[in-house]
This record gives structure tokens, sequence and C-alpha cells, in this order.
């Protein structure tokens, strides 16, 4: 992999809108750093879920998991929509499920997959 070279010749745009995406990368990584919130996309990751549906496979309450897609949500990772009383939840863009669908070939895949 050929990374660009950084030099002490870059002008201060470059660099501002190098902190700037290092900044939105900061921002995800953090919202990434809880457990339950990563198993969450990973399970989303294999398509839209609902509510109830995490609640089970989670084996958590209700509340506990609603907090969590209110996080995601927040962080701009996961989008709802509502189907009469039901809600559902799916990844937002391509740069979430990229990073999410790497994690789960690495961390969940195998598990899902005993689970099948």
């Amino acid at each position: 992999m050929n990374l660009p070279v950084f030099t002490k010749d870059m002008d201060a745009k470059d660099l501002d809108l190098l902190m700037e995406q290092a900044r939105k990368a900061s921002d995800l990584l953090k919202a990434l750093s809880h457990e339950v919130r990563l198993v969450i996309l990973c399970l989303l990751s294999e398509g839209e879920k609902s509510v109830s549906e995490l609640e089970e496979i989670l084996t958590m309450p209700q509340a506990a998991v609603s907090q969590q897609l209110a996080r995601l949500r927040l962080e701009g990772l996961v989008q709802s929509r509502r189907d009469g009383r039901m809600i559902y939840y799916r990844l937002l863009d391509d740069e979430v499920s990229s990073i999410i669908a790497s994690l789960y070939e690495l961390f969940c895949k195998d598990v899902r997959a005993k689970d099948a």
C-alpha cells in the first residue's frame, strides 16, 4: 500500500483539510468504541433490523438497545424508519458500511456463521 508522504512543505490549507478529516475519523472511532454499539452496527451490516429483532439477538432490554441506537443516530451512523409501531434501523452510508464490513469480516463473520 502506497501512503502519501507528508512533508514540512505542506501548505496551511492542506493541513487544515487533513485535520478536519482526522476529526471526522476520531469522532467515528469514538462512536465505535462501545462494544454494544459496535455489535449493533455489525448486526445492521447484515441488513435492516427492527428494534425488537436487535433486542432479541442482544438479549437486552428495549430501553438499553434504544439508548445505543439513539447515540448511533446522533452520530450519523444509522438511519431509522417507522412502519406502524415498528422502528427499523440500517447503516446510513457507504463510509460506515465500508468500515463495519471490514470489522465484520475480522470479528463477527465466523461467530454469526455458527448461529446460522
